[in-house]
């Protein structure tokens, strides 16, 4: 059973990773580059800290970077557990890619699980305010999971665990920030 999961997985992989064009690449390589998602994150903090005063905004900014290490170093865990080679990195599959050899564990993402728990936290905490916009943060981070799929660094199945394992993060750090925040601000 495990095997068939892993061959469809493998099979998904290559189709997606199939549908690119040369053309395209270098939109899907800056999507993937964490630098590039700066603007965007700097963007959301601003409009989440408005009206926080600074004890508010230090409180917000450290519950966002606990999430994030939080999730970053689940992810690392669970990539040190699974041992999974990147497709990018795994023999007879590296051949079939259009993209790039790389090297290291790839399941699961930890670009999805981190832009989707942003997304996730984003959303709930500006929701009110920016209903019609906020959600658009989870096509982003479809794309950004996907970016991942076709540079050939993940697998679909590190692509999902990484997204349900982020936006489970997500909410869990807004509880968090919502039950903390009275005795902090």
């Amino acid at each position: 059973m495990l095997d068939a999961i892993l061959e469809l997985d493998r099979d998904l992989l290559l189709y997606l990773n199939h549908l690119g064009q040369d053309r395209w690449d270098a939109f899907w390589f800056a999507m993937t580059n964490k630098i590039n998602s700066i603007p965007l994150y700097a963007t959301i903090l601003f409009l989440m800290g408005r009206g926080l005063g600074k004890k508010g905004v230090l409180f917000l900014v450290v519950v966002i970077v606990t999430m994030v290490t939080f999730t970053d170093q689940i992810t690392n865990l669970f990539k040190d557990g699974f041992e999974r080679l990147r497709p990018c990195a795994q023999q007879g599959v590296v051949e079939l890619l259009r993209l790039g050899e790389c090297s290291g564990f790839g399941f699961f993402s930890g670009h999805s699980s981190n832009s989707m728990a942003a997304a996730i936290f984003t959303i709930l905490m500006l929701r009110s305010r920016f209903k019609n916009y906020v959600f658009l943060m989870i096509p982003w981070s479809l794309m950004m999971g996907y970016s991942r799929i076709y540079i050939g660094k993940h697998y679909p199945l590190d692509v999902l665990c990484g997204w349900a394992f982020g936006a489970l993060s997500g909410y869990l750090f807004y509880k968090i920030y919502k039950s903390l925040k009275p005795r902090f601000i």
